[in-house]
């Protein structure tokens, strides 16, 4: 039998650190395009006490996001002991690809996970770049990809990267701005061959669901809201409301078919890492998820089976899951801890809609 097991993990988190303060100074504008009459106090205080962002994280200016991918990557080869020349593929999970620093505009010729091949030096020509552009869910869905070719014995050792540069495609007179931040995450995925299985282990399964018909441009790009910003075309947009009801509606749901159709309940996760764009929204959707188990509402283990890391980090979309892994792994964000045997359950959401979860176990 054969089965699909993490080999190592990695990350990289910006060194520029930009606490709420930063937008004081900022004009904010609403959608139809006049100045909010308010203080960036008060506009402020009220984004933090529904996400709980105080700081995130931004590349300088003349780092790439193919860059951060690269960085991200040599860290999981490292930590997997694997050789480069023995990676079969490259899945780079992305939103915006690289984006030019002068011209704001998006550069995907060549593809992020061909910068990341070529930035690691890999000379194997069967090592082949796939992107996966699928919104936030893009690296777990790169995940749910990678574990298919392996099972499928097209391959042995896939290399899965999740990286953005947020910060470069905000809307800086748009308040939802604040959200965003730069990161970067990967994993090694590999194949190995299992006779007698008494207890899996490795990738167990998961699910995809995407609604992209009336959801589509919940998450979108467009001008800025103040018509006379012409700095970029590629401003993110997001629809906050409806992506929150949605969420909450959508993704408890999901979790709870994915844990169910494997054989698992609540009690059985140990740790899930979710996609994180707002505190106030994860800790609603794991509350629906307890209800949907009859569990009562407790705090305790709220903090105890979801970790946080959107306080200090924000939303670096894509590199979020892989930067909690890792975090959690290498143990540097204690007390949360994964022991031999564990299991956790990763999910995310994001542009589309789509939304998506994946059942790891570790060997014991």
């Amino acid at each position: 039998m054969i089965i699909s097991i993490i080999k190592g993990t990695g990350h990289y988190l910006p060194k520029k650190v930009i606490k709420n303060k930063y937008f004081l100074n900022f004009k904010f504008y609403n959608k139809g395009g006049l100045k909010i009459n308010k203080s960036n106090k008060e506009i402020i205080n009220k984004f933090k006490n529904i996400t709980e962002i105080e700081e995130r994280r931004y590349v300088e200016k003349n780092i790439l996001n193919s860059d951060i991918a690269a960085i991200a990557a040599k860290g999981a080869l490292t930590n997997s002991n694997i050789n480069k020349e023995e990676l079969d593929y490259i899945i780079s999970a992305h939103n915006y690809g690289d984006i030019n620093h002068n011209s704001f505009q998006s550069d995907l010729v060549p593809s992020i996970a061909a910068k990341v091949k070529n930035k690691l030096q890999i000379k194997n020509n069967k090592c082949r770049p796939y992107d996966m552009i699928f919104g936030c869910p893009g690296w777990i869905e790169g995940m749910i990809l990678a574990d298919k070719l392996l099972k499928s014995k097209y391959a042995k050792n896939i290399l899965i990267t999740g990286s953005e540069t947020l910060s470069k495609v905000i809307d800086p007179h748009d308040k939802n701005s604040m959200i965003f931040s730069d990161g970067a995450g990967a994993a090694i995925l590999s194949s190995i061959s299992i006779k007698n299985l008494n207890e899996k282990f490795g990738v167990i399964g998961y699910d995809s669901q995407c609604d992209n018909n009336n959801e589509l441009n919940y998450l979108s790009n467009g001008p800025s809201i103040n018509l006379n910003y012409k700095k970029s075309l590629v401003n993110i947009k997001m629809n906050g409301r409806k992506i929150y009801e949605y969420a909450i509606t959508e993704m408890p749901k999901m979790l709870k078919k994915i844990i169910d159709n494997n054989n698992f309940h609540l009690k059985d996760i140990k740790k899930i890492l979710i996609h994180q764009a707002n505190a106030k929204m994860d800790y609603a959707i794991l509350n629906r998820l307890l209800k949907l188990y009859n569990y009562d509402l407790d705090n305790n283990f709220c903090k105890k089976i979801m970790p946080m890391t959107i306080q200090k980090f924000g939303n670096s979309s894509v590199a979020t899951v892989p930067t909690i892994l890792d975090l959690i792994l290498k143990k540097k964000m204690l007390p949360h801890k994964i022991n031999p045997g564990d299991v956790i359950l990763m999910a995310s959401l994001g542009a589309g809609m789509n939304i998506n979860g994946i059942i790891y176990r570790f060997q014991k």
